[in-house]
């Protein structure tokens, strides 16, 4: 006889009712599922009143070095009077962090918080590497840039200290940045956003000026390679965004009373300001009330030149805006800059797409645009393309994936901003020390077998040594601080023919909520067997993206403790055997579902701490053998051994937009050397000379939308950019799969697309810029 707990049948009535998260079991000490947070209205956020207990343990001053810093500990007031300034940076720089002249590094972490309040500002809040600035979620606090307020943004991101691309680990969130008290001829700039991977902008108002012809704009970004942001408002201003980086994703954001809502206006000279991109995803956009909505400086089409090469935009409203894209530079009939519109809702925009001389392309009104593309498009094995500017076929997405109004579904960072201190259990109150020596393994689990449903699951920051697999039950969520890592160690994930997980999110077969923000998954080498994360877990029926990361990474080697660093693992590759990494970094298991935003899976090209590029080995990217909805959202993979991102039988896929590298050695040696193909994991058909970026394998009901792929190097040379061939094949889709791709950026691959292993899209007839564009490639 089965017997039903009454904490089971309290679950069941819970979604049975719709009054709460379907969880499939709770941990012994929990008596009630935690469905809703307690705190009072007027409390602060939970972030502000928990128990800091955070080390970087790897810092030379391990004992007395703060992670957690209140920036009012410091001297600020908040009370919209005071110049807090030099209070807010002395809570950022404090503890001799990596600033001007350190370059990077792993051992300096902070989180940043800032209480409900006011901060006015005179300069600019220099956001050190590795930073999180976080605002209270209940009560957003306001920055406000004084009247004199001089520099170059109210938040700084890069005041020249980094290489704009490996300037990692930044995030943003939950502030109102007002600078209306700016004079409007100013240059007034909410944030300088010159970043790289893993950084995001997330839950954020900009307050700008609404004067005629004013001069603000809201974020500034010059260069980078990141990287997501999202829920982010613009209000009034010259530009909302005004940018120029090699790739982003954008989810969520609404431009009102904006002259322009993105990129470029015509009268500004582009050698200045330097506006460009290989290829960016727009995913859910609002404008109301603009000049234009998307101004974008096309017709750069060579290295010396690049403009902006590929823009993906789908699922917008606009709205009494005179024009919704516009060119700077006509095509004439040629590949000048690619576009693609997916679902796009016009309301009293007269000019769908133009051109900055007055010329119209695309009629608008009050209308829907479908499909709509701007570029060289293919189909199945015929390498020749055609140049449109016209309706294309539907975009097919699979009903799983939309949300009741038919747009993709998206879903913010979670941050439980209406939950007591007292729902979050420290995993280090429970006996974890995350000193990046003490074996965690048997402290970890027992806090997931005993609170998981119950509690949100606190890993303070540190880094937290376990020997065996962790399972994260169905109905846990996890919470990290300044990116707290579990490093997997030891013999259980040494075998390579005998891989194991690391982390284990959900067993077999499982059902539930799944939350995991904030947090790195990593390994201590070697570790040729490790898989760093294994995802089974599936979203109960009704509840779209409850099983998901968000802003957590898998990073491995390349920093402090991971022993895979370059005093031993050297580009030379003497470092050996001792050089593995993983055998897989993540593997989506069939039965499960996943909504992954803002996810970098990174075998380290460079070591962060000690400076020099290494040669580590990690046999593959991301495999997805999900049945879905899975949403990869801003996501990115980067220089595994066989492939970057694998999906075999796998089905009801969202791709937008994916990141990838290939490994800097290859072809030296050829994949997959130094592992060896297993079938038990479906490897896939070796390419020639390189790794995949992405491969297909009867899977159904694919979606890629935006992609940047691409190849820099040959053998740790760079000659072979000249040719645009550092290797030969980067996509291969098998004729049993149905799949759509749109906006793919590649660099250097002389096939961008091959079907069944054979090269059908040559990069020569789509040069961009630096970067080459497939506008779309479908079946038929």
């Amino acid at each position: 006889m089965h017997f039903i707990s009454p904490s089971s049948l309290l679950v069941h009535l819970l979604a049975l009712f719709g009054l709460g998260a379907v969880v499939s079991g709770l941990g012994t000490q929990c008596s009630a599922p935690v469905t809703s947070g307690t705190a009072a209205a007027s409390a602060p956020f939970w972030m502000e009143q928990i128990q800091h207990q955070g080390k970087s343990p790897f810092n030379s001053n391990a004992a007395g070095y703060q992670v957690f810093r209140n920036v009012k500990d410091f001297g600020a007031k908040g009370d919209g009077v005071t110049d807090d300034t030099a209070a807010i940076n002395a809570a950022i720089s404090s503890g001799s962090r990596c600033g001007n002249g350190c370059g990077q590094s792993t051992l300096t972490p902070a989180v940043v918080y800032f209480p409900q309040g006011t901060y006015l500002v005179s300069n600019p809040i220099v956001s050190y590497y590795y930073t999180q600035l976080i605002g209270d979620a209940k009560h957003m606090p306001t920055l406000v840039a004084s009247a004199n307020f001089q520099g170059i943004a109210v938040i700084d991101a890069d005041p020249g200290w980094y290489v704009n691309q490996n300037n990692f680990y930044h995030s943003i969130r939950n502030f109102k940045i007002d600078v209306s008290r700016m004079p409007a001829s100013a240059s007034g700039t909410g944030i300088h956003w010159q970043v790289s991977q893993a950084t995001s902008l997330i839950n954020i108002v900009f307050q700008m000026s609404t004067a005629a012809g004013n001069a603000h704009q809201g974020i500034w970004m010059e260069n980078g390679s990141g990287g997501f942001m999202g829920d982010l408002v613009f209000n009034g201003g010259k530009f909302g965004m005004w940018v120029g980086n090699q790739q982003f994703t954008v989810r969520n954001i609404t431009v009102n009373n904006a002259n322009t809502g993105y990129e470029r206006v015509s009268s500004l000279a582009p050698q200045v300001f330097g506006l460009w991109n290989w290829g960016w995803t727009f995913q859910g956009v609002t404008i109301n009330n603009c000049q234009v909505g998307f101004d974008l400086s096309t017709g750069g089409t060579t290295q010396d030149n690049q403009g902006v090469g590929g823009e993906a935009i789908i699922d917008a409203v606009v709205t009494n805006t005179p024009i919704f894209v516009r060119n700077s530079q006509p095509s004439n009939g040629a590949l000048h800059g690619s576009l693609v519109l997916n679902n796009i809702r016009l309301n009293n925009v007269p000019t769908a797409v133009g051109l900055t001389n007055g010329a119209v392309i695309l009629n608008g009104g009050t209308t829907t645009i479908n499909s709509w593309a701007q570029g060289n498009v293919y189909t199945g094995t015929n390498a020749n393309g055609r140049f449109v500017q016209s309706t294309i076929n539907a975009i097919n997405k699979a009903g799983s994936l939309l949300d009741s109004s038919g747009r993709v579904f998206g879903k913010t960072h979670p941050q439980y901003a209406n939950y007591a201190p007292d729902q979050f259990i420290s995993v280090k109150s429970q006996g974890a020390k995350g000193d990046g020596q003490t074996d965690d393994t048997a402290a970890i689990q027992a806090v997931f077998d005993k609170f998981a449903g119950c509690k949100i699951i606190f890993f303070d920051a540190g880094v937290y040594v376990v020997t065996n697999t962790i399972t994260i039950p169905a109905g846990a969520q996890v919470v990290g601080e300044a990116w707290s890592t579990i490093l997997g160690s030891g013999n259980a994930f040494f075998d390579y023919n005998n891989p194991r997980p690391v982390i284990r999110a959900g067993a077999s077969g499982s059902t539930g909520v799944l939350e995991i923000t904030d947090m790195i998954f990593s390994t201590r080498g070697p570790t040729a067997g490790a898989i760093v994360l294994e995802w089974n877990v599936h979203d109960p029926a009704g509840q779209q993206g409850a099983a998901g990361t968000w802003d957590t990474h898998i990073i491995l080697g390349g920093k402090a403790g991971t022993n895979l660093q370059a005093n031993n693992c050297p580009t030379s590759g003497a470092g050996g055997n001792n050089c593995f990494a993983a055998f897989l970094a993540l593997h989506l298991t069939p039965s499960s579902s996943a909504y992954l935003e803002g996810l970098w899976v990174w075998t380290a090209d460079h070591d962060l701490d000690q400076g020099p590029q290494i040669n580590i080995y990690t046999g593959r990217g991301i495999m997805s053998e999900s049945q879905g909805p899975v949403w990869m959202v801003g996501t990115a993979s980067e220089h595994n051994i066989i492939y970057q991102y694998y999906l075999v039988n796998a089905a009801n896929h969202y791709m937008g937009l994916i990141q990838t590298e290939t490994p800097y050695f290859q072809p030296n040696p050829v994949p997959p050397a130094p592992f060896i193909p297993n079938s038990a994991y479906k490897d896939p058909a070796l390419a020639a000379d390189a790794a995949w970026a992405l491969t297909v394998s009867n899977s159904q009901n694919i979606l890629v939308f935006g992609a940047g792929l691409y190849s820099f190097f040959s053998n740790y040379g760079q000659a072979c950019l000249d040719t645009f061939n550092c290797q030969q094949q980067l996509i291969d889709i098998d004729s049993g799969s149905t799949i759509g791709v749109y906006s793919l950026s590649t660099v250097a691959a002389q096939y961008q697309i091959s079907v069944n292993g054979q090269g059908i899209v040559p990069n020569s007839a789509n040069r961009n810029g630096f970067a080459q564009t497939v506008t779309a490639w479908t079946r038929s």
